[in-house]
């Protein structure tokens, strides 16, 4: 939508002040809802010829009619609300030099009860929120195997995602980004942390995932002592850089030879990868008409429908082995709708027009794992929804992702722990979640031999850091922040037109395509739903009188 979601914060007992950790909830405020649902009532569809079936681009109106109806007449957002607010949501402040106001980060932070634990940071697949990965949360910091490494895990929302703030124009954001996510850690009593992407980096759009870990590493050793890197945009030794690499990679490649790092699965890979990618497997921003993002956002602001099709569109790119339910569809749109698509827009608009290059802090690589995918189809689950996937490849750029091959890693990072899988990466976090961990587990113990610093802590700790704060901020659309204690909510910013103004619904519900719930849809293997962790030090909740 085209208002913010709160007011920028101001000095006094509203503000979230440098230093403080409040504890969050959500409060989207009715309103809001109400002019959601008006608008999807009103919705204009597309015309569609039911035959023939077009051959050159997605006619998505058979599933998007029923999921507008499911939107309208099932989907309760305060359920959701209540799932979300189960989980442990943070948010504090940080002065940056190119903004007059503090840039607020929105992130989940949950500490293992665990013994022998290391301080994770979880980068979310762009343009995910944390609260998408709350199913994760359990998998990292109370793992089923007793032997597996648990981790206290800090998930970030990005600048301008969910209910971060967005940054100021013309800011740097990958470096920008880093800086606040490595500020974060420190802030939470986190000197030293391993860092994770949560997806593909070659495939995120214009490989924000890669990055924003890629700088982490490269830029704060000292405090990053190592980053799991998944699918990274690897490139083959060239001999006017590195003329050795290059000649190792040549003799491995000419004879076939598992030498040198290169394994036997690394070259079939690299064969097959060139028979079936196409030029790019970086969705391209002249696809999404986000070259110019502003001109999309006052469409996608307006219209949740257009927003919703935009999410089933990156999803069915993304994670074509996957069928997600409708609720899990609509939480997708629902978080990109409430606080407004564009600054996501912007600031992948921004990453492809002024890419930055990390540079290298200290002389030595940086620690790095590697998960990679061989992409063998006959050992990788089967998708029901192939069809047209020649007319995806035209349009986001590659249906299959290029082969990262962990050899050529070399030369750019310190490479301690390599995981080869089979299949596409897709979207890991909700496909292949135990993927991302055995990643992450396979550095901490790679990182535990060679540097101390990341010692964990002996004594399991349950106690948030001291500077977090009593008094939770409650998020509702158009209405000033809250202080702690009850409050009868101001005037909303966004009122929605009397219902005189408003034309009536043109769009009536079709009982042929109906969606009973999301329990009668066949999925193949939904995501599980955010578990409610314990929580320590439970927040001050704000009771809301009115909305």
């Amino acid at each position: 939508m085209a208002t913010e979601m709160e007011e920028p914060a101001t000095a006094g007992d509203n503000a979230v002040t440098a230093e403080e950790v409040k504890p969050y909830r959500i409060h989207i405020s009715s309103r809001y809802l109400n002019l959601t649902k008006q608008k999807l009532e009103i919705a204009r569809l597309p015309h569609e010829l039911d035959e023939p079936k077009s051959t050159d681009w997605w006619q998505p109106k058979s599933q998007v009619e029923p999921l507008i109806d499911f939107w309208l007449e099932q989907y309760q957002w305060r359920e959701q609300e209540e799932v979300f607010n189960g989980l442990p949501q943070f948010r504090t402040a940080f002065t940056i030099p190119q903004s007059e106001s503090p840039i607020r980060i929105h992130f989940i932070h949950v500490r293992s009860p665990r013994a022998n634990v290391i301080p994770l940071l979880l980068i979310p697949p762009f343009p995910f929120s944390s609260l998408s990965l709350g199913h994760l949360v359990k998998l990292f910091t109370e793992p089923e195997e007793e032997n597996h490494q648990p981790f206290h895990l800090v998930i970030p929302s990005l600048p301008g995602l969910s209910f971060s703030d967005a940054l100021p124009t013309n800011t740097a954001v990958i470096s920008s980004t880093a800086d606040l996510l490595d500020s974060l850690m420190k802030r939470l009593g986190y000197p030293f942390y391993l860092a994770t992407n949560a997806g593909a980096g070659a495939s995120s759009p214009s490989q924000i995932d890669y990055k924003l870990a890629d700088w982490l590493s490269a830029q704060y050793p000292d405090s990053c002592l190592g980053t799991h890197l998944i699918s990274p945009p690897l490139a083959r030794p060239r001999l006017q850089k590195a003329p050795l690499r290059w000649a190792k990679w040549s003799i491995a490649n000419a004879f076939k030879a598992s030498i040198w790092g290169y394994r036997s699965e690394d070259l079939s890979a690299l064969k097959q990868n060139s028979k079936n990618l196409t030029p790019t497997a970086t969705p391209k921003l002249e696809a999404f008409g986000l070259t110019e993002p502003n001109t999309l956002a006052y469409a996608l602001c307006d219209s949740p429908t257009g927003l919703l099709v935009f999410v089933m569109r990156g999803l069915r790119r993304l994670a074509s082995q996957k069928e997600f339910t409708p609720t899990e569809i609509i939480n997708f749109t629902q978080l990109a709708w409430l606080p407004g698509p564009e600054s996501a827009m912007r600031f992948w608009a921004y990453c492809s027009r002024h890419p930055e290059k990390t540079g290298r802090k200290s002389t030595g690589r940086p620690r790095v794992a590697l998960t990679v995918f061989l992409g063998d189809e006959q050992n990788a689950p089967q998708s029901n929804n192939v069809q047209n996937d020649d007319i995806y490849a035209g349009v986001s750029g590659g249906a299959k992702s290029s082969y990262s091959c962990p050899g050529w890693a070399k030369s750019q990072y310190h490479v301690l722990h390599t995981n080869r899988v089979s299949g596409e990466p897709g979207l890991l976090a909700w496909e292949r979640p135990e993927v991302i961990a055995a990643g992450v587990r396979g550095l901490a113990a790679a990182v535990l031999k060679v540097d101390k610093r990341l010692k964990p802590s002996e004594v399991s700790e349950a106690a948030l850091p001291e500077r977090v704060v009593a008094g939770a901020e409650t998020t509702t659309p158009g209405e000033e922040p809250h202080s702690p204690g009850p409050s009868e909510p101001q005037p909303g910013l966004l009122a929605p037109p009397k219902i005189g103004e408003r034309l009536l619904p043109i769009r009536e519900i079709s009982d042929d395509t109906k969606v009973a719930s999301d329990e009668n849809i066949a999925a193949k293997t939904p995501s599980p739903a955010p578990e409610s962790p314990t929580q320590s030090g439970p927040p001050t909740t704000i009771a809301v009188k009115g909305d």
